[in-house]
């Protein structure tokens, strides 16, 4: 596994789909994903500080693991098939680790709030070189 860290996002208001660029953490490696305009927002909201009159979908979800006691551990974007990448949830509770499957636009999202790692497998490096 590669650690990787949000490097920028790439953002067109008239498009639906937005880019979000991971850098390997010490390397020199990119990993550019296509994600969604709502997860976009999600992104930047958390990375400008901004607090919104109520929960929005992912401060929401972050608020609930939390309540429960639960720890997002970290984040791997562990596959890419036919053009779609994959990731898992790592989250601990009770000395147990689940493994959730979910995008990487919503795990970047929610590692961001829980200031979890966010890895990337070495295969899926690969199959972009």
């Amino acid at each position: 596994m590669i650690e990787v860290e949000l490097s920028r996002i790439i953002i067109d208001e008239n498009k639906d789909e937005q880019i979000v660029v991971l850098k390997e953490k010490g390397g020199n490696r990119f990993l550019p994903i296509v994600i969604g305009l709502n997860e976009t927002r999600a992104i930047k909201l958390k990375l400008s500080g901004t607090i919104t009159p109520r929960p929005l979908t992912h401060d929401l979800i972050s608020s609930i693991i939390a309540t429960f006691g639960i720890k997002l551990e970290k984040m791997i974007i562990d596959n890419l098939i036919d053009g779609t990448f994959h990731a898992k949830l790592y989250l601990k509770a009770d000395g147990m680790l689940k493994i959730v499957d979910a995008r990487p636009s919503d795990s970047i999202a929610l590692a961001l709030r829980a200031n979890a790692s966010i890895f990337v497998e070495e295969q899926v490096l690969n199959k972009l070189s």
